[in-house]
């Protein structure tokens, strides 16, 4: 069958642009090689924290407020709360360039921001130990998105303007044609007009199809659920945070009802083939979450369970949102680094419009294939 355009990869970008481009009238196929909301790829794991002062730098910041703005519909529309206001905290040293990077961004876009000594956090916040030539910065509209109900309500508004969704179904080729691009599974072909490529850490792979080196590089990520006490860690009262140290970068949420606090490491992490096994959450990695849990939240409870998931990192991690440098019917949006869920409203905006108008109005300059050539 033939579309106006196929999405390939429905994750949470992928399904975000399907749905975003059904319900501008498009005919939409979306694909994915599994059933989304999954845990395969990057949005399993129920929460990804939303901040809008943002460490990575002022540039995002106009993407993450218009991305604010398009979950507030979205929630209103599935009538359903996906955006959990609980704050959030980064705690690091002043002078580094994630937390001048945070407040510097706070100031340009007049975000509510409060600097907070290490003492003052602790006292505001029990549970939590702030080493004493540390800052924090505490932003109270902040917080977090419940990762796969976002999926799954973009899936099914997707559904309800119209879009085909298509699961269990990898791609196998794409060939570009004069008149049609061509996207082969292992038992059909279809064509579109245009083509969007969302697939997270099969993006490289996938690329190559259409002759773009991307340079992303699928990487094992941890993170685990410990027992808490709610009135210490509950999500009334705690909030979302993140964790600058000297070797490490750590991150977490409030017990949300009764799941416990969850914590996750950021950095580091092993290069993987996105097609090979796995590795499960083991003893190694358990001991390193706990051993930051243990010094800088010394009362919580004991382990329930981890998990891994794959970030696609870029060198610099920041993301690729852009068009083939050949081929203007052929959209992408990729490498997303471990910090693009909060994102996955605007770019599926962003891609409606490469598709509906050849252009974004956001400024996406950073986020170009050409600075790798």
């Amino acid at each position: 069958m033939h579309y106006d355009v196929i999405v390939i990869g429905a994750g949470s970008m992928g399904m975000a642009a399907g749905y975003q481009l059904a319900k501008a009238g498009k005919h939409v196929l979306v694909i994915d090689r599994y059933n989304p909301p999954h845990d395969q790829a990057s949005h399993h794991g129920e929460t990804r924290i939303i901040r809008y002062a943002y460490g990575e730098g002022e540039n995002y910041v106009p993407l993450l407020l218009r991305a604010r703005e398009l979950w507030a519909e979205l929630e209103k529309e599935v009538h359903k709360e996906l955006l959990v206001q609980v704050g959030t905290i980064n705690v690091s040293r002043k002078e580094s360039t994630f937390m001048q990077n945070v407040i510097k961004s706070a100031e340009q876009y007049a975000l509510p921001l409060e600097i907070l000594t290490a003492d003052q956090t602790m006292k505001r916040f029990p549970g939590m130990y702030v080493p004493e030539d540390f800052v924090s910065c505490f932003e109270p509209t902040a917080g977090f998105l419940r990762v796969e109900d976002c999926v799954q309500a973009y899936r099914d508004r997707a559904v309800h303007y119209g879009a085909t969704v298509l699961v269990n179904t990898p791609v196998v080729r794409i060939v570009p044609q004069e008149q049609h691009i061509e996207v082969h599974t292992k038992s059909s072909v279809h064509t579109a007009n245009q083509i969007i490529i969302t697939t997270g850490a099969w993006a490289k792979e996938v690329l190559q199809e259409v002759d773009v080196d991307l340079p992303v590089t699928p990487t094992r990520k941890t993170f685990a659920w410990y027992e808490a006490d709610d009135a210490l860690y509950g999500n009334a009262h705690y909030p979302t945070f993140g964790y600058e140290l000297d070797d490490a970068f750590y991150y977490g949420f409030p017990n949300d009802n009764g799941a416990g606090l969850k914590v996750g490491r950021h950095d580091g992490g092993d290069a993987l083939d996105p097609n090979g096994v796995r590795e499960e959450f083991n003893d190694a990695d358990a001991a390193d979450l706990t051993r930051f849990l243990d010094y800088y939240m010394p009362q919580h409870g004991p382990l329930k369970f981890g998990k891994t998931c794959m970030y696609a990192m870029t060198p610099d991690e920041d993301f690729i949102i852009d068009q083939h440098p050949d081929d203007a019917r052929i959209h992408i949006a990729a490498g997303f680094s471990g910090h693009g869920f909060k994102f996955a409203s605007v770019v599926g905006e962003i891609l409606k419009d490469f598709v509906v108008n050849g252009k974004s109005d956001l400024n996406l300059t950073d986020f170009s294939l050409q600075r790798f050539k």
